[in-house]
């Protein structure tokens, strides 16, 4: 029997997105968010609030990068999203985190995370209900570690974190459960 538990974003798994844009300045800002997903095949919305400091600059540089964080970096993860660019000025510093600038468009690449969308503004979304920034992907660098022999991202691979929107724990995706597209194809000749 199920127990009601009244209205609240019950939605798992998701993911630890981590944002980060240059300001106006070329100083390099990073925010973590889990309301996030992929919208189109070259195109990625984040949920994030108008105030961020990230949601700033992304307005005025017009791209950002969006990494997965992974095990390896769950605490400087984690200060990313409890700390505000808009209040401490050497957010990024403190980690001691490395940023390379994208080849492509004009955002940081996090070099201790291994997967990063490179992403141009494609629209700001506002209505009543939503405020969503939309990223066209222009491309995705992966680190070598995380590839598998066909060069594609292995997930079993990046230690990508979880996070668990109940008790706001982070977690880890570490075994596959089945193949896309064929695990329910039996159910496809009807009884």
């Amino acid at each position: 029997m199920k127990k009601s538990l009244g209205a609240q974003p019950a939605l798992f798994p998701m993911p630890v997105l981590m944002i980060a844009a240059y300001d106006e300045n070329g100083k390099v800002n990073v925010m973590n968010a889990a309301w996030g997903t992929i919208c189109d095949m070259d195109k990625i919305a984040l949920i994030i609030d108008d105030e961020h400091k990230t949601t700033q600059n992304i307005r005025k540089v017009k791209a950002f990068t969006v990494s997965l964080a992974d095990k390896d970096h769950i605490a400087e993860a984690d200060f990313f999203g409890i700390a505000s660019g808009n209040k401490i000025n050497d957010k990024f510093e403190r980690t001691g985190f490395h940023a390379t600038k994208s080849s492509v468009v004009n955002a940081p690449i996090i070099d201790e995370f291994p997967v990063a969308m490179e992403c141009e503004l494609a629209e700001i979304v506002q209505t009543n209900n939503l405020f969503a920034v939309i990223g066209k992907i222009i491309n995705v660098s992966a680190d070598e570690k995380v590839l598998d022999e066909n060069g594609k991202i292995n997930p079993l691979k990046l230690n990508a974190l979880i996070f668990d929107q109940f008790q706001h724990g982070y977690y880890l995706a570490t075994e596959k459960a089945g193949q896309a597209w064929n695990a329910g194809k039996d159910l496809m000749k009807g009884k």
